[in-house]
């Protein structure tokens, strides 16, 4: 496996790639959903690029930036053993350089559930995908169901900038207890963590209940309210079309369930379909 830090040595090594190519864009401090996304696009091309940098532009202040795992060493032992042509890992300097002033737009979406609480979070990882996209110029990049309000915010960056790559969205991939994995899971306590995975038992319910026959919006919240449990806080839970994220005054499908949650200071967010 190949490592490297600037997108010129990047960009010479990813073009004469053997290609289909495939591409996983990660924070770093890899589990076992990231592994996924890389068996998937392991499989379906004929080589991989992974890149881990953690974007500052995606944290908002008093967000846990500074405080991010960070597991270089393993996760580059990691991607290797999985079969990963190129580590692309560039620093804060290569990506954002003196001078860098440049902000995607993505518009009514951003200002939405995720985008409310985090203001600027999605222009932020808007900003970074496109230059990674730009650099590596994959036939296709991966990205998980379990952020899915930011999957459909890069769906729209590679429509409406005409970028020529494809994405495929894979499914989110589950602790035993059904807490969705994450890199933030590691900040939870031991109350916290057995708490946690009630968030996505409160969107079964919610769904159950649709299934059932309920159509008000209110009565479905409730019906997952009652599922979370102690210590966690349940920030908002959402029926809304998938692909503009906007509330659905009445259920129709397609939809999507989405929920967050804060156990102390950390957020959770998961979603499933209906």
């Amino acid at each position: 496996m190949q490592v490297v830090r600037t997108p010129s040595a990047a960009r010479a090594i990813t073009r004469v790639l053997p290609h289909p190519l495939g591409f996983v864009p990660t924070m770093g401090a890899l589990h076992g959903g990231h592994l996924a996304l890389i068996e998937r696009a392991r499989s379906e091309n004929a080589s991989l690029v992974v890149s881990i940098f953690v974007n500052p532009l995606q944290f908002g202040p008093g967000e846990d930036y500074e405080k991010y795992p960070r597991a270089t060493e393993r996760d580059a032992h990691m991607l290797e053993d999985a079969g990963v042509a190129v580590l692309y890992m560039p620093g804060v300097e290569e990506m954002y350089p003196s001078g860098f002033h440049t902000r995607i737009e993505p518009g009514e979406i951003g200002t939405l559930l995720e985008g409310a609480v985090r203001p600027g979070h999605f222009s932020g990882v808007a900003v970074a995908v496109a230059k990674l996209l730009h650099v590596v110029e994959p036939t296709t990049f991966y990205v998980g169901q379990k952020d899915a309000q930011q999957a459909a915010v890069l769906q729209a960056l590679v429509r409406d900038l005409d970028i020529p790559v494809g994405m495929t969205v894979c499914a989110t991939v589950r602790e035993s207890d059904g807490l969705a994995l994450s890199s933030r899971n590691a900040y939870l306590d031991e109350p916290q963590r057995r708490a946690a995975p009630s968030l996505y038992r409160a969107l079964l319910a919610a769904r159950e209940a649709i299934e059932q026959g309920y159509r008000d919006p209110g009565s479905v919240r409730a019906a997952a309210l009652a599922r979370i449990e102690e210590p966690l806080e349940l920030e908002y839970l959402e029926i809304v079309d998938p692909t503009t994220f906007a509330s659905q005054a009445s259920i129709e499908r397609p939809g999507l369930i989405v929920a967050a949650a804060r156990a102390g200071r950390t957020r959770l967010i998961d979603n499933v379909l209906l």
